[in-house]
């Protein structure tokens, strides 16, 4: 292995979607984020939470010096932390979903601009090419009355079910505010549940919500037109809502020429022509600039690029939109767990989800 913050990179790149860029602006991130102690003990670390006492036996390291370090990089949002009656334990965190979020609290201008010369140079083209770590759920009043949707396709049966939930600040709409770029829509909208939530709570990142109030600030994210979207898993650890201006997911997608087949989604949006007004309330609404106005005077949905989130049905005036559920041999359940969806994105990125560092015997 050679420089620490090349072999961060392409550790990083093992676990999520973190590439090399010709210009090195990752490498100017990573320096600016992790000391060259906290990156080799990053590359020390697997996304199975430890102990401190387990990591610094593994590594034959002081557990005093071990346990400060991990401390440390847990509270700078370098490691993913469980708090535990028995004591903390660490995991490495991708950089997306991730470390790049840990730190919506601390992120200033430089890191703002460095992470979006990031996405246009490298991360916005390969973020959603093989496996996307985020997919679309439709809003809930643009779910007919009788079908049967499966709960982890509807945002109100995820909430639901989890006992403890948190809210933060959306860390892509902060990045573009601090460019003076973006949109205004609302900010506090994403969602943490179970340790994820703790975590986030622990640092100061987020504040716990009560369902009742995780289902207003739902209302109202799909008032502003915000996108859902949960983990690409069942029993997702968290859940954003986005829009096409900010969301590093969705401006990836945005570029893309047919976004409907480079994301997990099992729905899609259908005109009446008898009913439509070419109002153009659904153009405004639509994330993805799928819908337009067509030679004929009514609204048309390109389905390659509909993701089917329902935003333009809820708007409709004549109620000449509809969403649909796709073919049954077209749709697709989302991995069970958080852990599986990772070694999915591995398995189909053509990488292993096991430290470089134990490959190389380096442990």
């Amino acid at each position: 292995m050679g420089d620490v913050y090349d072999d961060l990179q392409e550790q990083l790149d093992q676990y999520s979607v973190f590439p090399k860029t010709s210009s090195g602006v990752e490498r100017d991130i990573l320096r600016g984020l992790f000391s060259q102690e906290e990156a080799r003990m990053y590359l020390l670390m697997s996304l199975l939470p430890e102990t401190a006492s387990r990591v610094a036996e593994r590594t034959g390291r002081d557990l005093g010096e071990t346990e400060a370090l991990l401390e440390g990089m847990a509270d700078k949002g370098l490691l993913f932390r469980q708090r535990k009656p028995e004591g903390a334990r660490y995991a490495a965190a991708p950089y997306v979903v991730g470390v790049y979020e840990f730190q919506v609290k601390d992120m200033d201008r430089e890191f703002a601009r460095l992470n979006e010369q990031y996405f246009e140079e490298a991360f916005g083209e390969q973020a959603t090419r093989q496996f996307s770590l985020m997919r679309p759920i439709p809003v809930n009043r643009s779910i007919a009355v009788g079908w049967p949707v499966a709960p982890y396709d509807q945002a109100w049966e995820i909430l639901k079910d989890k006992t403890l939930i948190a809210v933060a600040d959306c860390i892509c709409r902060k990045q573009q505010k601090l460019l003076d770029q973006g949109c205004d829509k609302p900010r506090e909208v994403c969602f943490m549940f179970g340790s994820h939530a703790r975590y986030y709570m622990d640092r100061g990142m987020g504040r716990e919500v009560s369902r009742e109030e995780a289902f207003k600030i739902l209302e109202a994210c799909e008032e502003a037109g915000l996108v859902l979207q949960p983990f690409n898993a069942q029993n997702p650890g968290g859940m954003c809502n986005c829009c096409g201006d900010c969301c590093a997911m969705l401006r990836a997608l945005k570029k893309h020429p047919s976004p409907a087949r480079m994301t997990l989604s099992n729905y899609y949006a259908e005109v009446d022509p008898e009913e439509c007004v070419a109002c153009e309330a659904c153009v405004e609404r639509c994330q993805m600039d799928a819908v337009q106005v067509g030679e004929k005077g009514v609204a048309e949905v390109d389905l390659n690029r509909c993701i089917g989130c329902g935003l333009c049905v809820t708007t409709c005036p004549t109620g000449a939109v509809a969403l649909h559920m796709k073919p049954e041999e077209e749709r697709q359940v989302p991995c069970v767990s958080g852990k599986e969806a990772f070694m999915q994105m591995a398995q189909v990125r053509g990488k292993s989800l096991i430290p470089l560092a134990f490959l190389s015997g380096k442990d």
